[in-house]
């Protein structure tokens, strides 16, 4: 599992840092919101664990962020001393998925990233939207301005998790895993599928909409 934490309390990152490396969670830290939004733009991550009072941007500020322009779906946990209900509905309607109020004990917050972990990125999003491209995942349908997109079903899971994870480049693993799972296709299948869905972006030789980064994997730029 991978987390990343916000938090402007060096002490508290240092004591949650200790406690979950030994539990076998990779951490990356961020001390403000602004630094943890340019982390979530290059990397991807299991969970986010999030404070509401720092520096810069505060916490709830940085979910809406995070939600609204990253497109980004990855679940929240709010970690805070700020124990009342106005700040707790705040919280969750700028996008949070778990709240935890200081004091806490440390097992409770590894259990509790491990129920977020498991239960995955959030579905709620009815329409996930980056620029001019648009995927509805009720119909699974997608377009591009005005211009609808003629992909299969494998090319829309494609891009739909493309989309959730964006702007991170996502691997090639990621994407055979969630796709196929146990059962690996051949080499070439998934190679091809975004050769599709590029020509489908970006027709005529427009800029290329869907990168390719050798040796890390896919990533869409707008």
């Amino acid at each position: 599992m991978k987390v990343l934490l916000v938090d402007d309390n060096q002490q508290v990152m240092e004591t949650l840092t200790d406690y979950l490396e030994l539990s076998g969670i990779q951490l990356d830290c961020a001390y403000n919101g602004l630094s943890a939004l340019s982390l979530l733009k290059q990397q991807s991550f299991d969970v986010i664990v999030m404070d509401i009072m720092m520096p810069k941007l505060d916490g709830i500020s940085t979910v809406q962020r995070i939600r609204q322009e990253l497109l980004c779906q990855t679940p929240v946990l709010f970690l805070t001393a700020k124990d009342g209900l106005l700040d707790k509905e705040a919280a969750f309607e700028a996008g949070g998925d778990d709240y935890l109020v200081k004091p806490f004990a440390l097992k409770e917050l590894q259990l509790r990233l491990e129920a977020l972990s498991k239960r995955g990125t959030r579905q709620d999003l009815s329409t996930l939207v980056l620029g001019d491209l648009k995927l509805d995942l009720q119909s699974l349908s997608a377009s591009k301005g005005d211009r609808a997109l003629k992909l299969s079903r494998i090319q829309l899971q494609i891009l739909k998790l493309l989309l959730q994870k964006s702007p991170a480049v996502v691997s090639r693993q990621y994407l055979t895993e969630q796709i196929w799972g146990d059962e690996e296709p051949a080499s070439d299948v998934l190679r091809s599928h975004v050769y599709a869905i590029r020509n489908q972006l970006s027709p005529n030789q427009e800029r290329p909409v869907l990168e390719t980064l050798h040796g890390q994997g896919y990533k869409l730029v707008l």
